[in-house]
């Protein structure tokens, strides 16, 4: 089951998505015409891991991590799926990462992993914007628009051994499996848990695979994971 948050005459709506149309219990809304997609959760934190990708770790130089390598993006970081997304005018070197991203169901801590089932809503998809010129993760990752996540919840996933690609302007920059990543999403989730008491509709977002690259204003952005969906974003010149 996909669950959808839209913005309606009535408000913001959360509903069940199929074939363009979110069904309420007493409101049905057809996306584009009465209803526009928002991001599918308004988390209190997103928590994002890196170094995930044994390809990303030889691309990049990095180290490989001993255990799950994670930051915080704020609320603010979030951005709908459809929005374009504003070009930090304090970088000069903006890059994407397609990413899975579980979505929290309950406040939880000190998750087991066989357990990690039953504390997720589902899962949905994250694109990491990263000012990489910029000193520092915080303020390489934890600004307005960084976030961009959607399109809605997938309830109903398995997130072992599922394909993804990342496409910029229709040209192929991502193509993985996340069998690939070192650490599951169970394993992620449950560490994390260890660590903070996770609240309803946080986001937990698992790496980016290889080819994380850069963007500039007028890229078309669309990430897509195997029975999830697809993320897209446009890129504007900021302000």
């Amino acid at each position: 089951m996909r669950l959808a948050r839209v913005q309606t005459t009535d408000g913001i709506v959360t509903g069940t998505y199929v074939d363009g149309v979110v069904e309420t219990e007493n409101e049905t809304y057809e996306v584009g015409v009465d209803a526009e997609l928002l991001a599918p959760t308004r988390p209190s934190a997103l928590y994002c891991v890196g170094r995930n990708y044994a390809a990303t770790l030889d691309q990049m130089d990095y180290e490989r991590p001993d255990e799950p390598d994670f930051f915080i993006k704020p609320p603010v970081s979030v951005l709908d799926p459809g929005t374009p997304i504003p070009y930090p005018s304090f970088s000069e070197e903006v890059t994407y990462a397609g990413e899975l991203a579980a979505v929290v169901d309950r406040e939880c801590s000190n998750v087991a992993e066989s357990e990690v089932d039953d504390v997720v809503r589902g899962y949905t998809i994250m694109n990491d914007v990263d000012a990489l010129d910029q000193p520092g993760r915080t303020a390489r990752k934890a600004f307005d628009g960084s976030g961009p996540l959607g399109p809605w919840i997938e309830t109903d996933l398995d997130p072992a051994g599922i394909d993804m690609r990342t496409e910029i302007d229709g040209e192929e920059r991502q193509n993985t499996n996340t069998d690939y990543m070192l650490f599951s999403p169970r394993e992620i989730v449950s560490f994390l848990s260890e660590r903070v008491t996770l609240q309803p509709g946080d986001v937990v977002a698992f790496g980016s695979p290889a080819n994380p690259g850069v963007i500039e204003p007028g890229n078309e952005i669309e990430i897509t994971y195997e029975g999830v969906g697809t993320l897209r974003n446009t890129v504007v010149a900021g302000e």
